[in-house]
């Protein structure tokens, strides 16, 4: 019988700490790299580009070039792809989501390492392989490159709004019932579970919702979201798929995000997700509810007025976004027991309209 083992990417820079915004030039020169180009999220040069502009050049790296990242449709990315001088080595993404997501894609189209600087956590997509871009006016997964380098700085993560901190907690909730759903696909024979990505993605959202904080802006609070929604990236990466960080929940986010003119942060929506299927699978549902109330998230939702019935519409949706998987929303009986819980729960009568 042939061995089957594992050849994956994993970051060769890995720093998360105070300060790390001011010393970019001196984490990156670890990878020997002579000339880079540096994209930065809208707006985002004016407030950290001269600093780490002249960090890099202090270092002895040339900056062939700084842009701003502003796009995530899918052929306007191909074409600047192919666009980025041959002599430039790696690429430098600065900002949140769609500007790591476009940098990301570039790397993986023209095989350059990537390296990583997110200013907020609101998702997983700044450790992870995957790009979420837009084509033809709708928003699809695509395979890309997992960061050679992630370099995050707790204070820009402080500074940043409030919203993208519960995203990122509403996201990395998700794989306790990601994790279930990847059980139950494995019990009817519709996947074969990693044991060591569930391992990962375990340890990754249980040390977690141990810590003890006072604030969702303390250090080690913030440290501990930003090392777990790191461990996620590479637990997927093991797995060759989403799975271990990524289920039900997301296939509702997913629907939420078609049926929606103005979806709410990605984060946002699976974590009302997660509290809905945790509550069908009956699977840790108590501690669950206990992190989102502890958090302020159930209070935050509270504030965005979402609508129940567009999550009822949602949980019916779900199981066409992957017909090839089988999650609990794939069952009629549990899309009926989520959309119960949605219309009589006391907590979702409260924070949603």
């Amino acid at each position: 019988m042939k061995e089957v083992s594992h050849k994956i990417a994993i970051p060769s820079i890995l720093e998360v700490g105070k300060g790390n915004i001011n010393n970019i030039g001196k984490i990156i020169k670890k990878g020997n790299f002579k000339k880079v180009s540096v994209y930065f999220g809208d707006g985002l040069y004016d407030l950290f580009g001269n600093g780490i502009v002249s960090s890099i050049k202090e270092a002895g790296i040339e900056v062939i070039n700084t842009e701003t990242a502003d796009t995530l449709d899918f052929e306007e990315i191909g074409v600047k792809a192919f666009e980025i001088s041959n002599e430039v080595e790696a690429l430098i993404a600065v900002g949140g989501g769609k500007a790591i997501d476009e940098v990301k894609y570039m790397s993986f189209l023209t095989k350059r390492p990537f390296i990583s600087i997110p200013t907020s956590t609101s998702n997983d997509g700044f450790s992870s392989a995957g790009a979420s871009l837009m084509l033809k006016g709708k928003r699809n997964s695509f395979p890309a490159k997992t960061p050679y380098g992630i370099i995050v700085d707790i204070d820009v993560i402080k500074g940043a709004p409030e919203k993208f901190i519960y995203s990122g907690i509403g996201d990395l909730l998700s794989n306790i019932t990601a994790l279930e759903d990847w059980r139950l696909e494995e019990e009817n024979k519709a996947a074969v579970v990693d044991d060591f990505a569930v391992m990962i993605s375990k340890k990754a959202v249980n040390s977690f919702v141990r810590t003890q904080a006072e604030s969702i802006k303390d250090d080690l609070f913030l440290k501990e979201l930003v090392d777990s929604l790191i461990l996620n990236g590479i637990s997927m990466e093991i797995a060759g798929n989403s799975s271990p960080a990524s289920g039900a929940e997301h296939l509702i986010s997913h629907a939420l995000d078609k049926l929606l003119e103005n979806p709410e942060l990605h984060g946002i929506q699976v974590g009302v997700a997660t509290y809905i299927m945790a509550k069908v699978q009956k699977h840790r549902f108590e501690r669950i509810t206990k992190v989102l109330k502890d958090t302020g998230f159930f209070q935050y939702v509270k504030t965005l007025k979402m609508k129940k019935e567009d999550f009822i519409k949602a949980v019916d949706m779900a199981p066409s976004i992957k017909k090839n998987r089988y999650t609990y929303i794939h069952i009629e009986e549990n899309r009926n027991a989520a959309k119960k819980f949605i219309m009589e729960d006391d907590i979702l009568r409260e924070i949603l309209i």
